[in-house]
């Protein structure tokens, strides 16, 4: 007896007939960008499946290395439009320095008071917001009376006072960890990002030996412009911009052992890196500006340059972790908030005016 015939409509794997059609070998159909065919998608799901994320897997990561290169350049016009902003400051000085510190004072203050007041931070207690502002103003008039009047020790102990007495003075039950969250930001936001201010105009001592001093413009202040606190400033900055640079990249290309589980993404073969930029720029920049005169001097120089760059870089990131975020703010484009870019300059500065104040005799002439 002959079988009977078999409808395509009660097919058990066509659904629908339709006529034959080519199609590509079984091997080959995966390479190709558009997905399989609608009855190989039914008979294999998982193979279909894994076929179509092989396909667009290519569109994406080429998207991702395009938005990647999108943000490296804006992260590099940002910095050097940053940089050039920066060094006019710089060499200015006076009110104009005085007040560009004052001003990223103030906004990098607000940053830590948002960090603190962070859900995250879970071992923190955040002020009252009225305090968190009293402590900014005060922390933004700290470089400008620092220019005009050097000493800081009643500023800051007037300042304390002020803000113990707007957190006795709020509604509720004052925490003592409020007080040490104030106290703390304003030592970190106000009094040491004022040492930058003291460098730069507090030490007016001629640096008698610079050579550009010796070709300066008079209409811009002539020789007397050129003072130890101008080129030390000048070298600190430009040191720590060496010692970034070399960490990261140095970094990225041949890191391979953690230096701290602080900020896991930092390597001691960065750190190294780092050092040897820093230092480098520093003897470097010693030899033209013709100061310090000792090559001593200026080796350890750069070091305390970078210690202090490294300290403030990692206290920072541990600020931020305790918060869970990874940016202070969003600020500068590319590059996160003011502290992100500054976090390497807060404790420096402190440092490089004792270290010349203290160990270079004369103001290191």
């Amino acid at each position: 007896m002959a079988a009977p015939a078999v409808s395509h409509l009660h097919s058990p794997f066509l659904l629908i007939p339709s006529p034959p059609r080519p199609h590509p070998p079984l091997h080959l159909r995966f390479l190709l960008p558009s997905p399989p065919p609608l009855g190989l998608r039914r008979r294999f799901p998982l193979l279909a499946a894994a076929a179509i994320s092989t396909g667009g897997g290519g569109k994406e990561e080429a998207a991702r290395k395009a938005e990647k290169a999108r943000q490296l350049q804006k992260r590099v016009l940002v910095g050097v439009a940053i940089g050039v902003g920066a060094g006019g400051v710089v060499v200015a000085g006076g009110w104009v320095f005085a007040t560009a510190v004052a001003a990223a004072v103030l906004a990098g203050s607000r940053e830590y008071f948002e960090l603190v007041r962070s859900t995250a931070s879970g071992g923190v207690t955040p002020p009252p917001r009225y305090v968190s502002r009293v402590c900014s103003a005060i922390c933004a008039v700290m470089p400008i009376l620092t220019l005009y009047y050097g000493r800081m020790d009643v500023t800051v102990t007037f300042s304390a006072f002020v803000i113990a007495i707007s957190l006795l003075l709020q509604r509720g039950n004052p925490r003592f960890a409020q007080l040490t969250s104030s106290v703390f930001g304003l030592f970190y936001c106000g009094y040491l990002p004022s040492f930058w201010v003291k460098l730069r105009s507090g030490l007016a001592a001629p640096a008698l030996n610079t050579r550009i001093a010796y070709s300066w413009p008079i209409l811009l202040g002539g020789q007397p412009h050129w003072t130890v606190g101008l080129v030390a400033t000048l070298i600190a900055i430009s040191s720590i911009i060496a010692a970034d640079t070399s960490a990261f990249l140095c970094g990225r290309a041949f890191g391979r052992t953690p230096l701290t589980n602080i900020s896991p993404k930092k390597t001691l073969e960065g750190a190294l890196a780092g050092l040897g930029g820093c230092v480098l720029t520093t003897v470097l920049l010693s030899t033209v500006l013709r100061w310090p005169r000792s090559l001593l001097s200026a080796t350890a120089y750069g070091i305390l340059i970078f210690l202090g760059s490294l300290f403030g870089d990692l206290v920072e990131s541990l600020i931020k972790r305790d918060a869970g975020v990874k940016d202070s703010g969003s600020l500068i484009p590319g590059h996160g908030g003011i502290l992100d870019r500054v976090d390497s300059y807060v404790f420096t500065g402190a440092l490089c005016y004792s270290f010349v104040r203290v160990a270079l005799p004369l103001y290191g002439v």
